[in-house]
């Protein structure tokens, strides 16, 4: 009587991925200096009520344009308020825009991504030259005009970021669903009768699911960048709400006598992109197969 041996399970797309990660980060160790320097700015905007030394909205006009001493580390504003506060609060708001907006382009753009790739024919025609044409227009410029139309709030900027970066996700995703709807365990799927939704989101969506996650990272960084150029031209969220953006725009007004105003948030912006894609090249590298000397 013949016995077989039990084979272990596959391990699924997001345990590779993870596994491939930390191998990945191992061998290049600038993507653990990326993730280092996010979580300690992550951490620090969480935590901005408690590290703030002053309320970042309270003004005293006594105290305007202050260098930095021991009481004001970062300076204060043209109002007096305490710039290291308002740059904490400000990571806040940044950094929920940036993931609010990245996480809605990514769920709308790889639904789109997805169905163009699994259905093909005229309707992925047709959608993806709809993508290209948003793709034609700078995300800043078509940010602005969404903005500009429906008015400088937090909920329109998160859209108009959003809808910026959809054209992108839903690249990223067809090109590997057209690749994936062709292996054989999905035409397995289709002879048993499962539904296209049942194979695209239980099958598919796993399966390139990791690199919609490194452009996530890397697209966040981009969506950083934009809802910090938006503030700076006045259509960022409403002041005395600290944002990035608008501190410097505010400090650009008093460039020349109070440098620090403007430079404080720029080195903010600066470090946080820089750390974002540090991080983005070490999820690339795990999943990228040339890159790793797999091809």
């Amino acid at each position: 009587m013949s016995t077989t041996e039990a084979r272990p399970p596959a391990p699924s797309p997001m345990a590779y991925l993870a596994k491939a990660t930390l191998a990945a980060f191992n061998a290049n160790k600038t993507s653990w200096v990326g993730l280092v320097i996010f979580l300690i700015v992550a951490f620090a905007a969480v935590a901005a009520p408690l590290l703030s030394p002053h309320d970042p909205v309270e003004q005293n006009i006594l105290y305007k344009l202050k260098p930095p001493t021991a009481e004001y580390p970062l300076g204060t504003d043209a109002f007096g308020r305490d710039i290291l506060s308002r740059l904490l609060y400000g990571a806040r708001i940044s950094l929920v825009i940036g993931f609010v907006s990245t996480i809605v382009a990514m769920l709308i753009g790889s639904l789109i991504g997805i169905l163009a790739g699994w259905y093909g024919g005229r309707f992925d025609i047709l959608v993806m030259q709809t993508m290209d044409m948003l793709l034609a227009f700078p995300s800043l410029i078509l940010g602005l005009l969404i903005v500009a139309m429906l008015g400088p709030s937090m909920t329109n900027i998160i859209l108009a970021i959003a809808l910026t970066s959809v054209p992108a996700f839903a690249r990223i995703a067809r090109a590997p669903t057209i690749s994936v709807k062709e292996r054989e365990y999905i035409e397995a799927c289709r002879a048993l009768g499962y539904s296209d939704a049942r194979i695209m989101g239980g099958h598919i969506l796993p399966n390139i699911f990791p690199e919609i996650l490194v452009m996530g990272s890397l697209w966040l960084a981009n969506a950083i960048r934009t809802e910090a150029s938006l503030a700076f031209i006045g259509l960022g969220v409403k002041p005395p709400t600290p944002t990035w953006g608008g501190m410097i725009r505010e400090g650009f007004e008093n460039i020349l006598d109070s440098a620090w105003l403007a430079v404080a948030p720029g080195l903010a912006i600066l470090v946080v992109v820089f750390a974002l894609n540090l991080l983005g090249d070490g999820l690339r590298d795990a999943i990228d197969p040339k890159l790793k000397g797999e091809a």
